[in-house]
């Protein structure tokens, strides 16, 4: 559904991801990526965020950063535990609990060179879509707060807002530069055309 409703190219399947019981398909948006996660095993990490959530929901948001070593550093003094790192020949990433961030896993990333993504797969820019991602809310019972905490280790949040919601959902809106169409939900988020002079900031 989301490569007929979004025009969206062939996904990638990245075997690695087998270590957290899951399976996905990464979809390449211009020079940005929508990865969607199933669980394979009992008992991950997704799947009982699916459980809480009653349904398919957004998980993660990524984040390329110029300087990983000081963002774990700031992530570190504000008490934010990490959950994963990898360091490869042409990434350095690292997951941080969603129990401190709030709102969503939060994957914090610096490839090299910075215009590559090895989590596309192999030549994913001839697979790229003609959008781009250019904004995502998430809704959170604090957004404030939540807002003030993301700012503190990713830094500036200029593609991010939070809303507030008791039911703490998560990412729920994901805004497309590029895209036509009217907004479509699919798997419990919703796809919002836009421009870059509409994107919302926290």
């Amino acid at each position: 559904m989301l490569r007929s409703e979004l025009g969206l190219g062939e996904p990638f399947s990245d075997p690695g991801v087998q270590y957290f019981g899951l399976h996905n398909a990464v979809f390449a948006l211009g020079d940005t990526f929508l990865e969607v996660v199933s669980p394979v095993r009992e008992d991950t990490s997704a799947g009982r965020l699916l459980q809480r959530r009653g349904g398919d929901c957004g998980y993660m948001l990524m984040f390329q950063v110029d300087d990983l070593p000081a963002a774990r550093a700031r992530a570190a003094d504000a008490g934010v535990r990490e959950v994963f790192e990898v360091t490869l020949d042409d990434i350095d990433e690292v997951h941080l609990h969603p129990g401190d961030m709030e709102g969503a896993i939060v994957s914090l990333s610096t490839p090299s060179p910075p215009e590559s993504w090895r989590w596309g797969g192999p030549e994913w820019a001839k697979r790229s879509a003609p959008v781009a991602v250019a904004g995502v809310a998430v809704a959170v019972p604090d957004p404030d707060r939540v807002a003030a905490r993301w700012r503190s280790v990713v830094g500036e949040l200029v593609s991010t807002s939070f809303i507030h919601d008791e039911a703490d959902r998560g990412p729920v809106e994901i805004m497309l530069a590029g895209f036509s169409g009217d907004p479509v939900q699919i798997g419990g988020v919703r796809f919002v055309p836009t421009s870059s002079e509409e994107i919302r900031h926290d």
